[in-house]
């Protein structure tokens, strides 16, 4: 028998009548991926398990009535028609309500290890760094087939050409993604080391949670943290959020503004720098007009070297003219005074030794006056004791002491037979 020939159109709406006799209205349970709002309002989704999925679209009239925001990985029930996108052919389910059913597992899964990581500290703002201004190079990871990296790279070489760019290639989806982003990571953390890159940027473009659960994994998460120079996530887009954001130390909305957060655009410096220079100019310039000003001061007091030798010497020549004049006139004194000492010299001579001749007589009347034997003839007595020495005092003297009177013509011994005060 031969089968019958369908136009496309018509076949597609076919199965869409049988879908709609057989199934409609369905309720279906499974987690939801890749949920995505677009700007007329309609929202499209993708509900799977772990044996199957099927595209969604929830149109505004039925996304008005939403009570929660839908995220991927969460579990929820869908209520809609199934039917056929005619100019896709694919089957689709129209959704008409939608509520939460639980979360769904790679959901919980996330949740745990946000929760464990977070209890440990990773995430504490305490142990964010601050990202270097001026970096001498910048790492990036990514895959080199990424739309990201292209991003990222045209971003820096328009802000930052003269910056040294290292890209270190890893998978960013599938089962192997975490191992390659945490050997990439190693790789540029040994030239951190060397002094090579002070920043590095891990970076993706959006997608489903299950897209993005490479950035998810824990060890990716201990590697990050381990990591020598500050790291900048920039995964996803705005609204998408991963473990990797959480433990980075900065985390961007998208791999452009990753970019730009560690790439200062270099206008900015050179105009920074110009504007140093014309500082430093007026600074120079204004301590030079200062100098300058002192100059002419001290200038105007010291007055012009030739004018100051001049007066000196006019000095010198006057002080010079004193000096011989003074030295004349001392010589005229002297002279002088030579003269009339010559004339007078006899006169003088026998007036100063009349002078001399009377001083002498007058001083040996006074020796002949002190003279001891004076006073011993005048019956006095000079008492010595046997070592001559002389007794002045009756301390001196004790009874039965052997004395000797010295008198005016002769000695006499003496012994002490009493003391008595006078």
């Amino acid at each position: 028998m031969t089968p019958r020939i369908w136009q496309v159109g018509a076949l597609c709406r076919a199965i869409a009548d049988a879908l709609d006799a057989r199934f409609n209205p369905v309720a279906v349970r499974g987690e939801i991926s890749g949920f995505n709002r677009a700007a007329s309002g309609h929202c499209y989704f993708t509900l799977k398990d772990d044996t199957g999925q099927i595209r969604c679209a929830m149109f505004r009239r039925a996304a008005t009535l939403l009570d929660f925001s839908p995220r991927d990985g969460e579990l929820v029930e869908v209520r809609g028609r199934l039917g056929v996108y005619e100019a896709r052919g694919d089957l689709q389910l129209v959704v008409e309500s939608v509520s939460r059913a639980g979360q769904g597992a790679l959901f919980e899964q996330f949740l745990r290890l946000k929760a464990k990581l977070e209890a440990e500290g990773l995430f504490d703002a305490a142990r964010k760094r601050e990202l270097p201004r001026m970096p001498r190079g910048i790492g990036i990871v990514t895959s080199l087939g990424a739309a990201a990296l292209h991003d990222v790279v045209t971003a820096l070489q328009r802000r930052v050409p003269h910056i040294p760019v290292i890209v270190a290639p890893a998978s960013v989806q599938g089962a192997g993604a975490p191992a390659e982003l945490g050997g990439a990571l190693r790789q540029l953390f040994a030239l951190a080391q060397q002094g090579r890159v002070d920043v590095i940027l891990l970076v993706r473009g959006g997608g489903s949670m299950d897209d993005l659960w490479a950035f998810n994994d824990e060890g990716l998460a201990r590697a990050l943290v381990a990591s020598p120079v500050p790291v900048v996530s920039g995964v996803g887009h705005e609204t998408d959020f991963t473990i990797a954001d959480f433990v980075a130390d900065l985390r961007a909305p998208t791999p452009t503004a990753a970019a730009e957060l560690v790439a200062e655009p270099r206008g900015v410096w050179l105009g920074a720098l110009d504007l140093m220079h014309e500082r430093l100019r007026e600074a120079v310039l204004a301590r030079l007009d200062r100098e300058s000003q002192r100059l002419d001061l001290v200038i105007s007091r010291l007055g012009r070297p030739s004018g100051r030798v001049a007066s000196q010497r006019l000095a010198l020549s006057s002080l010079g003219q004193r000096l011989r004049h003074a030295a004349s006139q001392t010589l005229l004194h002297r002279r002088h005074g030579l003269q009339q000492l010559a004339g007078n010299w006899p006169q003088v001579w026998r007036r100063d030794l009349q002078q001399r001749q009377q001083r002498l007589e007058r001083v040996a009347l006074r020796l002949q006056l002190l003279d001891p034997a004076l006073v011993l003839q005048r019956g006095y007595a000079w008492l010595s004791d046997e070592a001559g020495q002389t007794i002045t005092r009756i301390t001196q003297t004790y009874q039965g002491q052997a004395l000797q009177a010295t008198l005016a013509d002769g000695k006499v011994d003496l012994t002490v037979t009493r003391r008595g005060n006078i």
